[in-house]
């Protein structure tokens, strides 16, 4: 049996900061790129951050930007109507944007359509936040 202090523990816990940190970057990337899911890669690095360092994943959930919002999906509260109107701007602008004039290939053309139809009807099943008029955050 390999003590906590080995070795073995310490590789596991770069791993996870590692991996953390990857899926923290890839949810960021998402915000911009709207076919890129953001709140499940904001989940597995608090997940991963867990595992790996209570100092980072406190600091995750304390973060202005995604600590709310990752509270509040896990809570089961949904996210509020103005988050969801502007992914779907940005959703649609890329896609649009991408399927108009960088794609040439028809189908492709048809993939990325049926794709922002698919997250649009996703963002819009999710439960909408509304803010308890008690409390200022989204919690």
């Amino acid at each position: 049996m390999i003590k906590r202090g080995g070795s073995l523990h310490n590789m596991t816990r770069i791993l996870f900061l590692s991996l953390g940190t990857l899926f923290l970057g890839v949810g960021i990337i998402g915000i911009f790129i709207p076919i890129l899911p953001t709140t499940p890669f904001l989940l597995l690095a608090a997940a991963c951050y867990a595992r790996g360092s209570k100092t980072w994943y406190d600091w995750l959930l304390r973060n202005k930007w995604f600590g709310t919002y990752i509270d509040n999906y896990r809570k089961g509260k949904g996210i509020p109507w103005k988050v969801k109107i502007v992914t779907l701007l940005f959703l649609w602008a890329t896609i649009i944007w991408s399927a108009f004039y960088v794609v040439a290939i028809f189908w492709m053309r048809i993939v990325l359509i049926v794709i922002a139809i698919v997250v649009t009807l996703h963002i819009l099943t999710i439960k909408t936040f509304r803010k308890n008029n008690k409390d200022n955050r989204y919690k």
